[in-house]
C-alpha cells in the first residue's frame, strides 16, 4: 500500500498490542496504541486515523460504547476484536458501526490482510472489479453520489458514511431499480469476509437510512425492502 496508514490498536491486554504492533510496522503502519474505551475515544476524536483495531472487552468503556459514541463524530473504519464469537456480539457489533469483526484467538496475518481490505474499501477505489468511468457520480433527486470524490449528499447536504455503508448504498446505486437479495449484497459487497450472517445486510441497511433520513427523509425512502426478496434503490417516480 502506497500510502502510510496510522492505525489506533485498543486493547487491555499489552501482549496483543505488543503483537499487532509488530506485524503491522512490518507492513509499514503507524501504530500509537490505547489501553481502556476512554483513552482510545479521545484518540480517536482528536486525531483523524485511517483505521481502529478496538477491542470488544475493555474495562469501563467497552468496545461497543466507543463505536457509538466514535459513529456520532467520525466514519473512521472500525474492526472489533472480541474473544466472544457468537452470532448476537457480531450483530451488536454492526449495528455500533464496526466495518468488520474478528474473533480471537486470530492468526495476525490474517488479521493483517483483513486490515488492507478494509482500508481499500475506505479509499477511492470501490469493491468493483470493473473499470470505472472517469466522471463517476450519481445523480438522484435528494441524492448525489461523486465515486470519485467519494462522497455522498442527500438533500444537498453531505453524509457520512463508514466504508460499508458507502460501498452498499453505492452497489444499489449503480442498478437503481433493480432488487438484489441478501445474499447477493453479502456476496458482491461484503466479498470473502462473512457467511451466512444475513442481519448483517439488514443491521447496514437500517443504519444507512438512519443517515440519510437526518438529511432528507425523500433520500432515506430511496432504498426500499422488498419483502421475502431483499433491498433496492428505488428511483422517485414524477
Amino acid at each position: 500500500m502506497d500510502k502510510q496508514y496510522q492505525i489506533l490498536v485498543v486493547d487491555d491486554e499489552d501482549r496483543i498490542r505488543r503483537l499487532l504492533r509488530m506485524y503491522l510496522e512490518r507492513e509499514g503502519f503507524v501504530i500509537e496504541e490505547a489501553e481502556n474505551g476512554e483513552k482510545a475515544l479521545d484518540m480517536a476524536l482528536a486525531k483523524d486515523y485511517d483505521l481502529i483495531l478496538l477491542d470488544l472487552m475493555l474495562p469501563g468503556m467497552d468496545g461497543l460504547d466507543v463505536c457509538e459514541e466514535l459513529r456520532k463524530k467520525k466514519a473512521t473504519p472500525v474492526i472489533m476484536l472480541t474473544a466472544r464469537g457468537e452470532e448476537t456480539n457480531r450483530v451488536e457489533g454492526f449495528e455500533a458501526g464496526t466495518d468488520d469483526y474478528v474473533v480471537k484467538p486470530f492468526s495476525p496475518r490474517e488479521l493483517v490482510h483483513r486490515v488492507k481490505a478494509v482500508l481499500r474499501r475506505a479509499s477511492a477505489t470501490a469493491f468493483l472489479t470493473t473499470d470505472m468511468e472517469t466522471n463517476n457520480v450519481l445523480v438522484f433527486p435528494e441524492l448525489t453520489i461523486d465515486h470519485d470524490a467519494h462522497e455522498v449528499k442527500a438533500g444537498g447536504k453531505k453524509i457520512q458514511l463508514t466504508p460499508k455503508e458507502y460501498e452498499l448504498l453505492y452497489y444499489l446505486a449503480k442498478s437503481p431499480d433493480k432488487v438484489f437479495t441478501r445474499e447477493q449484497l453479502l456476496r458482491d459487497v461484503w466479498h470473502y469476509e462473512f457467511f451466512g450472517d444475513l442481519r448483517t445486510v439488514d443491521t447496514h441497511v437500517k443504519r444507512l437510512r438512519e443517515k440519510l433520513n437526518r438529511a432528507s427523509i425523500k433520500a432515506a425512502k430511496m432504498i426500499t425492502t422488498v419483502w421475502g426478496v431483499g433491498y433496492k434503490l428505488e428511483v422517485p417516480k414524477e
